[in-house]
C-alpha cells in the first residue's frame, strides 16, 4: 500500500509524496525536492524501474523529479520514467526538463499513463485545481497489493473521483484547513468523508496544511492520516517538535479567528495534554453545580458523555479538590467502568487534575487515559508537565462560561440578543451569503397584552408568563431552529433550511398551543395569547432589515386583532 515521504501541502516543510514497490519496480506519485533528498538514503540500485507518476507541475509535486533524474543517471547510469497524466502535461514536462533542468533527453524516459502497460497502472482522472493549470490536473486509479486506490492529487473536488468509490477502495484523498477555491476545505467535506468511511471506503488525507486544525475538524469522520514512513514521535526532540506545532496552530488560530467555537480551544488543549504525557486518550470535564453533573467539554477518541458529579474519578477529584492517579483502575472503587463495557475498550492507567478559575473554585478537571508505553502515570512528574495546560483549561472554561452567560437571559435561560448576532457570525454565517443558496426564515413574537399581566397579577406573575411561554417556544424549536428573548415580552426564531410557509406553521403551531395553555402565573391560573411576524430571511438585506420586516408584520397581527399569524405585507 502507498507510504508517504511527506504530507504537507506546498508550504510546509516536506511535500506531498507517496509511493509503493511492485516486484522490481518503485512507484512515485510526484517528486518534490523534499522527497528527493530521503530518496537518496535508500537503495535505489535494487529497483529495475523507479517510475513517477506527476499529478501537475506545480513546484512542490515536480521540484525534485529533475534532480532524481541527475542523480539516478550519474550515479546508478540509468533512467527514471516520467508518467504524464495527458498530452499537454507531457509537452509542458518535456519542455521544463530540457531546456528550464538541462536534463539530456536520453537521461530519461517520458510516457502517457494511457501507454503505460502495467498491472498497478489503472488510469488518469482529470480534476479541477488551480485556474492556471486548467486542463492539466489528475488524480490516479492503481492496483496495488490487489486493492483499488484512488488517489486525488491536488484538488477542489470529489467530484471525479466518485465513480470509483465502492467499499474496500483505499481513497487518499488532498484536503486543507483552511478555505481557498482550489482545495478541498475540511469543513466542506467531512461529512461526505464520514458517509464514505460508513460506506466501508478506508480514507486517507494527505497534502495537509495544517494536521492539528485538520485532525481535530476531522475527528469522528473515520479517516486517517496518510501513513508516514517514519514514525516522528520516537524522541522527546521530535515530541517538543509536536508540542510546539500544536500549540502554533492554537495561537495562530486564535489570532486569525478562523473560528468562534471554543470547542476548538480545548480540543487544541486536550491534544496538547495527550501529547505531554503520551496519553491515548483525554478529555477535559465542565462541572455544571448547578444541575449537578458533569459532561465533557471537548475529548479526543471519545463520545460526549454526562455523568453525576458524585460519581467516577473526575468526581472524586472534584470532590477531594486532588489529583486522582489510578494505575490499577478496576481495583478502584470510585472507578466507573459502565463505558468499558458499552464500548469495548480496556482503561489501564487514569490521571484526572481538577482545574480551577482564577478565584481558586474549581469548576472542571482534565483526564487523561493509558500511557501509550504501558508503564502507567506518575503522579508527580506527569502532574509537572500537565499543569500548565491545566491551568489554561482552567481559564479558557472561566472566559468560556463568562461569555455563555453573557449570551443567556437569566430568567428564561434562552439566549438573548447578544447570543443572537454572535450566532449569526458563526454557525448561521453561510446563510449570509446571497450565492450559498440556503434558505432560512424568522419570526419575531409578542405577547398579547402582557402590561395587563403586570398590572393586574403582579410582576412575579409576569415573569412565570414569560418562562412559560419561553418554555413552550423553544420546545418546538427543531433541530434547525433557534430561539432567542429579543427584549421584553418579544422573542425571535431563526428556521435554518425552512421557508416562509414553514415557518407561518411553526409560528400558528406555538400560537394554538399557548392559547389553549393554563399558566400557572404567582398562584393564579391565566391564559395568554400571542401575535406574530413571519419572513424569509433576505441575504441580501442586512440583519437589521430582515428583522425589521418581520416586526412589521408582528405590527401588522397587532393592529388587526392580535392572536394571529401575518407573513405577508399589508
Amino acid at each position: 500500500m502507498l507510504r508517504f515521504l511527506g504530507r504537507g501541502s506546498a508550504f510546509a516543510d516536506e511535500h506531498n509524496c507517496a509511493y509503493f514497490t511492485a516486484g522490481a519496480d518503485l512507484v512515485l506519485l510526484d517528486c518534490p525536492m523534499s522527497a528527493f533528498t530521503k530518496l537518496k538514503q535508500k537503495d535505489l540500485k535494487a529497483y529495475e524501474n523507479i517510475y513517477v507518476l506527476i499529478t501537475h507541475t506545480h513546484g512542490d509535486h515536480i521540484g525534485g523529479a529533475a534532480m532524481l533524474i541527475d542523480y539516478v543517471h550519474f550515479v546508478f547510469h540509468s533512467k527514471v520514467t516520467i508518467v504524464a497524466p495527458s498530452e499537454n502535461v507531457r509537452n509542458d514536462l518535456t519542455f521544463w526538463l530540457s531546456n528550464l533542468e538541462g536534463c539530456g533527453s536520453d537521461w530519461y524516459a517520458i510516457k502517457l499513463a494511457s501507454d503505460l502497460k502495467k498491472d498497478w497502472m489503472g488510469e488518469a482522472i482529470p480534476t479541477t485545481h488551480s485556474e492556471q493549470l486548467s486542463g492539466k490536473c489528475f488524480g490516479y486509479r492503481l492496483s496495488i497489493d490487489g486493492e483499488n486506490v484512488i488517489y486525488t492529487g491536488d484538488s477542489n473536488t470529489l467530484a471525479p473521483f466518485e465513480k470509483y468509490l465502492h467499499p474496500g477502495t483505499f481513497l487518499f484523498t488532498e484536503v486543507s484547513a483552511y478555505k481557498t477555491e482550489v482545495h478541498l476545505y475540511c469543513e466542506d467535506i467531512k461529512e461526505t468523508i464520514k458517509n464514505y468511511v460508513e460506506q466501508g471506503i478506508h480514507v486517507y488525507l494527505m497534502h495537509m496544511d495544517d494536521e492539528t486544525v485538520i485532525e481535530i475538524i476531522m475527528e469522528g469522520t473515520g479517516a486517517e492520516f496518510a501513513p508516514l514512513e517514519e514514525d516522528t514521535m520516537n524522541d522527546n526532540g521530535n515530541i517538543m517538535d509536536a508540542v510546539f506545532g500544536i500549540t502554533d496552530s492554537l495561537y495562530k488560530d486564535m489570532c486569525m479567528n478562523k473560528s468562534k467555537d471554543h470547542g476548538l480551544l480545548f480540543s487544541y488543549l486536550t491534544k496538547l495534554s495527550m501529547t505531554l504525557v503520551n496519553a491515548d486518550r483525554a478529555s477535559f470535564w465542565k462541572w455544571d453545580k448547578r444541575k449537578h453533573v458533569l459532561w465533557t467539554m471537548t475529548a479526543i477518541d471519545v463520545d460526549k458523555i454526562e455523568i453525576p458529579d458524585d460519581k467516577g474519578l473526575v468526581g472524586k477529584a472534584l470532590r477531594t479538590e486532588k489529583t486522582v492517579v489510578t494505575n490499577d483502575p478496576y481495583s478502584d472503587p470510585d472507578f466507573n467502568s459502565n463505558v468499558d463495557k458499552q464500548t469495548g475498550y480496556v482503561t489501564k492507567s487514569v490521571l484526572v487534575l481538577p482545574v480551577a478559575d482564577v478565584n481558586g473554585n474549581f469548576i472542571g478537571a482534565l483526564q487523561l487515559l493509558n500511557k501509550l508505553d504501558g508503564t502507567g502515570f506518575d503522579e508527580e512528574e506527569d502532574v509537572k508537565k500537565l499543569s500548565l495546560a491545566a491551568l489554561v483549561c482552567g481559564i479558557a472554561l472561566e472566559s468560556e462560561t463568562f461569555l455563555q452567560d453573557s449570551h443567556h437571559d437569566r430568567l428564561t435561560g434562552l439566549r438573548n440578543r447578544m447570543g443572537f448576532f454572535y450566532d449569526f457570525g458563526g454557525e448561521f454565517k453561510e446563510y449570509l451569503d446571497p450565492n450559498a443558496g440556503k434558505t432560512m426564515s424568522v419570526f419575531i413574537c409578542d405577547i398579547d397584552k402582557f402590561k395587563r399581566v403586570n398590572d393586574t397579577y403582579g410582576h412575579n406573575a409576569g415573569d412565570d408568563v414569560l418562562s412559560f411561554t419561553a418554555q413552550l417556544i423553544e420546545s418546538a424549536c427543531g433541530d434547525k431552529d433557534s430561539v432567542y428573548r429579543w427584549g421584553g415580552e418579544e422573542f425571535v426564531m431563526v428556521l435554518r433550511d425552512t421557508d416562509l410557509e414553514g415557518a407561518a406553521a411553526k409560528a400558528e403551531e406555538i400560537r394554538v398551543k399557548l392559547m389553549n395553555s393554563d399558566i400557572d402565573a404567582d398562584g393564579t391560573t391565566i391564559r395568554c395569547t400571542l401575535s406574530f411576524g413571519v419572513a424569509l430571511f433576505d441575504p441580501k438585506k442586512s440583519i437589521e432589515d430582515n428583522i425589521s420586516v418581520a416586526d412589521g408584520r408582528l405590527y401588522t397581527a397587532k393592529e388587526t386583532g392580535r392572536n394571529r399569524v401575518c407573513k405577508e405585507d399589508v
